[in-house]
């Protein structure tokens, strides 16, 4: 029989084992990576990641966008590149992407647009490239593969924002500046918009507590599709005590519940500190006898968590696209509503 002095050493030596790679891991964290913040007369990177552009004309309003902040515009060799509903082949949208990082002339990379095909090049970065060379990357809908992967592969703070082709009206051009050019930490609240401007009460954007309360924890999210579509891939931010944000457009409700389901069984729900649901345009019912709500299906996935969370943020596929910065620390305060930035985004 194995006495007990020798029984506690075996014990240590086994978890001695168990513990290294642990160790290894914890080792190999990289420490979060600020790009560093525009100036007038910087030069911007204009890329086709995703979906293709198929009107010339459009990508003249994007580069009106840019000089109108202030900024100059440079085109990426492929950008008018077409590979049936791609911006291009995958490893020639990828080095787009490699060539701007590599450039030290260049300070932020823009997307035209989002539409589809963004995770289909992620394995072609050159990930050591672009943590050498930080620099703003930002974009929403189907560049949210694109910003959550390169946070997960090098913990580059990259932001969830304006593509080339929204709307650029002032509250949105506003955040930007304030996040990307000044450096602010923001906070960010819902606002009244469009016929609410003069309505005794806000109709429209109006949020709602899901669980009451406050969280601290980095911010990782975007569009819900494509976030959930690269669940279990190396491109996925790890989830451990963040805040996640959600939004989405053009998806029946029993989609939104399925893809929310896959989040849950994936054990990613269990590990945030909070939670934050933004807008869902244009999500129906399926056109069958029943359907829950899009409010049920939230609540049933996020309430039972207990975690802060709210629901009705301005975030999402609407007139103003914030400008949000993924991998940062920030805080939620569910009952007011707001995502509080604990610190500058940019250097």
């Amino acid at each position: 029989m194995i006495n007990r002095r020798n029984f506690l050493f075996s014990l240590a030596a086994i978890s001695s084992v168990f513990a290294f790679p642990l160790q290894l891991a914890r080792a190999a964290r990289k420490p979060l990576l600020k790009p560093k913040r525009l100036q007038p007369g910087s030069i911007v990177g204009i890329v086709s990641p995703a979906g293709a552009t198929f009107v010339r004309e459009e990508l003249n309003v994007v580069i009106d966008a840019v000089k109108g902040l202030g900024l100059v515009p440079r085109l990426a060799p492929h950008l008018l590149e077409r590979y049936g509903y791609l911006g291009g082949k995958d490893k020639d949208r990828a080095a787009d992407i490699n060539q701007f990082f590599g450039d030290s002339s260049v300070a932020a990379i823009l997307p035209i647009r989002g539409g589809t095909g963004c995770s289909r090049m992620l394995p072609y970065l050159d990930y050591q490239r672009i943590r050498k060379n930080p620099k703003i990357l930002v974009g929403f809908s189907d560049i949210t593969a694109l910003i959550l992967g390169l946070n997960a592969q090098t913990n580059l703070v990259t932001f969830h924002g304006p593509n080339g082709l929204t709307s650029w009206r002032k509250t949105q051009t506003d955040y930007f500046r304030r996040v990307l050019f000044n450096g602010e930490a923001v906070t960010f609240q819902n606002q009244k918009d469009g016929d609410d401007s003069d309505r005794l009460m806000q109709v429209k954007y109006r949020k709602q507590t899901i669980t009451s309360g406050k969280a601290k924890g980095k911010l990782i999210g975007g569009n819900l599709s494509v976030l959930s579509a690269i669940v279990g891939s190396p491109y996925l931010p790890d989830f451990s005590g963040a805040i996640l944000f959600l939004e989405d457009t053009h998806e029946n409700i029993y989609r939104i519940d399925r893809m929310m389901t896959h989040l849950k069984i994936a054990g990613l729900f269990d590990k945030l500190a909070g939670f934050v649901f933004g807008q869902c345009s244009d999500c129906s019912p399926d056109a069958d006898y029943g359907s829950l709500t899009l409010e049920e299906v939230v609540w049933d996935h996020i309430q039972p968590l207990g975690i802060p969370a709210w629901y009705g943020a301005m975030i999402g596929h609407i007139e103003n696209v914030l400008t949000l910065p993924i991998g940062l620390e920030v805080e939620i305060d569910a009952d007011a509503g707001t995502i509080r930035m604990l610190e500058s985004a940019v250097q």
